[in-house]
């Protein structure tokens, strides 16, 4: 049995998405982690899918919080970093305790977590100092697939590391977040977790050009298939974790720097 998350004060848990406020995703992670015992759970997520917006804010426009029960806001037509963002500042008088985003239906591996807004949401809560993790349920069909398996699978990981993160059995460095995939398949076919990198993501071009009834051209971007090339024969990267029945689980820094070429680039120093 595990035990209780022994605190006098509840731990505050913001959770977000980039599918939109009446995702089923969203609304099926909300009601589980309300069911962790000492918790009290907000919810700001975008009015309308966002997805592949990136770490993106809003700033030419205002943004409104439009309450549709209690602790529970849409953002009218912002980003998931903006609802971190806000939210952090305007609802909270200290920072939440932990920033959940997701559950995403399809998947976040690989490169795709630079335009993941789902990634991004987490990405914005360690900038503010707070613990987070995003969650997405990999689809081989984003509608059959989901029908067949839905999200519970999901929201138990979701649970499981919530509740560790809760208790510091899991401790995540600064401006670091947990990135989490969850396989397509049935909780008895699981293999267990598996600590990850993101994959080697293998990407072409899926542009669609159109006409509009008045014969005007468009392009309809697409999804491309998830390929990749695994390349570290030490760690697994996501991509193949999730192929072999893990659960994915892939710490991400913010830190972009290549180290691996500060030093061919030195040469460039004594130029000018």
């Amino acid at each position: 049995m595990k035990r209780p998350l022994n605190r006098c004060s509840p731990f505050n848990i913001l959770i977000t998405n980039d599918d939109g406020f009446e995702s089923e995703g969203l609304l099926t992670l909300v009601k589980t982690i309300k069911s962790i015992e000492n918790v009290i759970v907000t919810v700001v997520a975008p009015t309308t899918e966002k997805s592949a917006c990136g770490h993106s804010l809003t700033l030419t426009k205002p943004l409104r919080f439009v309450e549709i029960e209690d602790n529970f806001f849409k953002l009218d037509d912002g980003t998931p970093s903006d609802c971190v963002y806000l939210a952090t500042h305007a609802l909270y008088k200290n920072k939440p305790d932990l920033v959940i985003s997701g559950i995403n239906k399809g998947s976040n591996m690989g490169e795709d977590i630079t335009y993941s807004g789902t990634a991004s949401a987490a990405m914005e809560a360690v900038l503010q100092g707070i613990p987070a993790f995003s969650i997405s349920q990999v689809c081989k069909d984003k509608y059959k697939s989901l029908q067949i398996h839905g999200y519970d699978l999901a929201c138990e990981v979701a649970k499981d590391i919530t509740e560790r993160l809760l208790k510091n059995e899991i401790n995540i460095g600064k401006r670091k977040f947990l990135n989490i995939n969850i396989p397509p398949i049935k909780k008895e076919d699981l293999k267990g977790y598996k600590i990850t990198e993101a994959g080697f993501r293998l990407y072409g071009n899926d542009a669609h050009l159109h006409r509009n009834p008045r014969g005007e051209e468009y392009y309809w971007i697409g999804i491309h298939p998830l390929q990749w090339e695994s390349r570290n024969a030490d760690i697994m990267c996501d991509l193949d974790a999730i192929e072999q029945k893990f659960v994915s689980i892939t710490p991400i820094q913010l830190n972009l720097t290549s180290y691996d070429e500060i030093e061919n680039l030195r040469h460039l120093e004594n130029e000018i």
